[in-house]
């Protein structure tokens, strides 16, 4: 059966958006991973925990979280759990009321600054990302604390199940892992790529859109945005972002979609993944998943009322 005339360009064409994406990524993600790292090694996150203590006490939490949180928000979810097992010693019991409240605000607000850049990369503004997951985690935080504290919700001790080991020592085991972690998204979002493409071409794309068209209408997200979100809140941001990336390089995707999408992933993301690496530290499934959710919704469909579309631009479309 003979190939047909137009694969070849669409292939062509489809690698070179993927190029595009990766480069952007690239550049976006490198520098700040960098500096994330000399922030470590130069003890910052010390400085940056200093003044969560007391903030700390307002969710029902112990000061010594602050460090957790501060280590989430520079490292990762990973650099959180270790964290917390090296300071449990230091302080009472947590009940799993106060674990799925600490593990609701790494949930929201972790490794700001890089997925902050990769929101910006899509065109949003970086500090109104920052201040909305920072201030958005506060208050998820402190709702669901409140809502747990009153009605004595999970008050039993949390069992800390498992933490990841510590990465090991040296300049080269570093660069090996963050290529390995690249390497990975690279290769995720070359699929999910395709696959939306696939999707496409199989008209089901439509269908998943007029599908979450009601849902999203309500956060202010366009159909057009629809399968895309739905990717980058399942998955992780930096796989939403980089299908966005392409989208948005093609003008497929309004400017409000784009401000809407990437605001909701930014509270709610990788919501199965995430929610069930919370569970090793003693948090409830069904706590971080359903309040992390249920606010997000409802703070988008609030902010998308108030934030005029205006406020955010393209992304440009060359890499």
């Amino acid at each position: 059966m003979p190939l047909s005339p137009g694969l070849f360009p669409a292939v062509a064409s489809f690698l070179r958006a993927y190029v595009r994406v990766c480069l952007t990524l690239c550049r976006v993600m490198l520098p700040v991973i960098a500096l994330m790292k000399l922030l470590q090694e130069l003890g910052a996150v010390e400085y940056v925990a200093a003044p969560l203590g007391p903030v700390m006490g307002l969710i029902g939490l112990p000061p010594e979280t602050g460090l957790v949180w501060a280590s989430a928000m520079l490292g990762n979810l990973y650099t959180g759990m270790v964290v917390l097992q090296a300071v449990s010693s230091s302080m009472a019991p947590l009940s799993q009321a106060q674990v799925t409240v600490l593990a609701v605000l790494m949930l929201v607000a972790h490794n700001m600054v890089v997925e902050c850049r990769v929101a910006q990369s899509c065109g949003v503004s970086f500090w109104g990302q920052f201040l909305l997951r920072l201030l958005g985690g506060l208050v998820c935080a402190w709702m669901l604390w409140t809502a747990l504290d009153a009605g004595g919700f999970l008050a039993a001790p949390a069992r800390l199940l498992w933490a990841p080991p510590a990465s090991p020592p040296g300049f080269a085991a570093w660069v090996w892992g963050e290529t390995k972690n690249l390497g990975y998204v690279f290769c995720v979002i070359f699929a999910l790529m395709a696959f939306m493409r696939a999707l496409e071409a199989l008209g089901v794309a439509g269908f998943i859109e007029r599908l979450l068209a009601p849902a999203l209408r309500l956060m202010g997200i366009g159909r057009a945005a629809a399968a895309i979100t739905v990717v980058g809140m399942t998955m992780g941001l930096a796989y939403g972002g980089g299908l966005i990336l392409h989208e948005v390089a093609g003008g497929k995707i309004a400017r409000r979609d784009v401000f809407a999408a990437v605001s909701l992933m930014s509270l709610s993301h990788a919501l199965i993944e995430d929610t069930l690496l919370m569970t090793l530290i003693g948090a409830s499934a069904w706590g971080t998943l359903g309040a992390r959710l249920v606010f997000s919704m409802a703070a988008i469909a609030l902010l998308t009322r108030v934030v005029p579309p205006k406020r955010t631009q393209p992304a440009p479309a060359e890499a």
